[in-house]
Parts: C-alpha cells; structure tokens; sequence
C-alpha cells in the first residue's frame, strides 16, 4: 500500500471514528449536557485569555516603535 493511500485510509477511519462519537454524544443527554457546558466553559475562557494575550502583545509592540521613534 502507498504512503498516499493509508494515510487516506486513515483519514477516513478517524472521521468515521469523530463521527460516530459525536453522534453517541449528542443522542446521550448527559453527554450532551457536559459536551455543551465544557464547550461553553473554553469559549468563556478562551476569548478573555486571547484578548488578553492580543492587547499585551499590541502594547509591547507600540512601546517599541515608540522608542524607535524618539532615538
């Protein structure tokens, strides 16, 4: 078998695999409860810790083209 076509096989059995999982859970409701309220917890978490990361990082490059500015 080529490289080529096992890791198609293997693409193929992973979402066949992610599929199947997805359908268990969403017709569990208590799977479906925790899958929602974990999804909900890394949005709640997740935005708050990019913005913080994104205005840092804006901060620390203004601070730099300030310096290079005055000199």
């Amino acid at each position: 078998m080529k490289e080529e076509t096992a890791r198609t096989v293997a693409n193929v059995v992973v979402g066949a695999a992610a599929v199947g999982a997805a359908v268990i859970i969403l017709r569990t409701p208590a799977l479906r409860r925790l899958a929602f309220g974990l999804a909900r917890t890394a949005i709640i978490t997740g935005i708050p810790a990019w913005l913080a990361r994104e205005v840092h990082q804006a901060w620390a490059l203004s601070e730099n083209q300030d310096s290079e500015q005055s000199t």
